[in-house]
């Protein structure tokens, strides 16, 4: 039998994103599966909305907006007199290709279901279009990237590898090592927590793979106003300044955000002439 897996998706005040994401589970082959929807305190009668569309869908209604790690949390707490063998973070702006548990389950048979496993990413919008193949980090340059980012998918990418991070828009790991973990660090609400958890994770030699054969979708930042928006680029530098004091200290977290603003500055400047 099929390892069982455990689907957390996150919702806050995005009942239709969730819906969209839930209907694509319709197609999803793999048999040993169940999905929890964690509300996350959302305002804009989500949950009716949902369990209008999926009666038979778990909901966990938090009090509050707990943010990225705190509602994920919050589920792994809530499943653990039940548990799973394996549990799959994704966000409620994806959609997912039918196969795309089963390609990840795959690949932990062979490599170990302790580690960290992702799938290839496409832009919604744009599904020829890569959004993460893999990821970058180097914290003493404040770097932290996708692979491929924005490229056509020429599958030029689509060799299974290990890589820095797995991005938090779709983890799968065991149940076990995301409780060995303590799950996400609250520290962080929104971004740079998938990156602080696969850091905390490779010290304790549990790998990151890039799992190409899995595909989902991803709509990328739609509750921010798009990938481009100003408030997503001073919450990414206020997660990664964190992130770089946490794992280095508070002045080497300084000389990266002036690192940031500078190649910040360089890019408007190239696009402004």
């Amino acid at each position: 039998m099929n390892p069982s897996v455990k689907v957390i998706i996150l919702n806050w005040n995005g009942a239709n994103l969730t819906i969209d994401c839930l209907k694509s589970f319709e197609k999803v082959q793999y048999n040993n599966y169940e999905v929890l929807v964690v509300d996350n305190g959302s305002i804009d009668d989500s949950i009716i909305k949902i369990k209008s569309k999926y009666p038979n869908i778990e909901i966990l209604e938090l009090d509050k907006n707990y943010g990225f790690s705190g509602g994920n949390n919050r589920a792994i707490d809530h499943i653990k007199n039940n548990s799973t063998d394996l549990v799959i973070f994704l966000n409620n702006d994806t959609t997912v290709e039918p196969d795309f548990i089963e390609k990840l389950v795959e690949q932990s048979k062979k490599m170990g279901d302790k580690h960290f496993y992702g799938p290839k990413m496409l832009y919604a919008d744009s599904p020829t279009q890569i959004w993460y193949a893999g990821g970058i980090v180097d914290l003493d340059k404040g770097i932290i990237e996708h692979i491929g980012i924005r490229e056509i998918d020429n599958r030029q990418f689509d060799s299974f590898s290990q890589t820095n991070y797995i991005s938090g828009c779709c983890l799968m790991t065991s149940f076990e090592t995301i409780i060995k973990l303590n799950g996400f660090n609250e520290l962080f609400n929104m971004y740079a927590e998938d990156v602080d958890l696969c850091i905390r994770a490779k010290a304790q030699k549990i790998n990151c793979y890039f799992v190409p054969e899995s595909k989902i979708y991803h709509k990328v930042s739609a509750s921010l106003g798009g990938q481009f928006s100003y408030k997503k680029i001073v919450k990414k530098m206020i997660s990664i300044f964190k992130l770089v004091k946490v794992h280095r200290n508070i002045l080497k977290a300084v000389w990266v955000i002036v690192l940031m603003i500078v190649r910040k500055l360089k890019v408007k400047r190239y696009e402004d002439d």
